[in-house]
């Protein structure tokens, strides 16, 4: 497993590959501000290999910069150790709607 995250805007989208963790959201929450929210308003993460509560963060903090340009985004290929951080947290509707 990767202990590294990357965005990588692709196809009108972004793909999210790497570790979303305590370690690695911050610098890919900086790396993502100057970065045009995606085309298609899809973000992938089939690439994700490992997650924590500071990936749900991020997620989150990605929606609320879509609410705040008017845009809209979702997350495609949400990996099933994500889902269930997102159902303990109770906001698993923010980022499957």
């Amino acid at each position: 497993m990767s202990d590294i995250a990357t965005l990588e805007p692709a196809e009108g989208r972004w793909l999210v590959v790497g570790a979303l963790t305590m370690d690695t959201v911050a610098a890919l929450l900086a790396a993502s501000v100057d970065i045009a929210l995606p085309e298609s308003g899809t973000i992938d993460l089939a690439r994700v290999e490992l997650v924590d509560s500071a990936g749900v963060a991020l997620l989150l903090a990605w929606r609320r910069r879509a609410m705040v340009e008017h845009k809209t985004v979702t997350f495609s290929n949400v990996p099933p150790n994500l889902t269930s951080l997102a159902e303990l947290y109770a906001v698993e509707e923010m980022l499957t709607t």
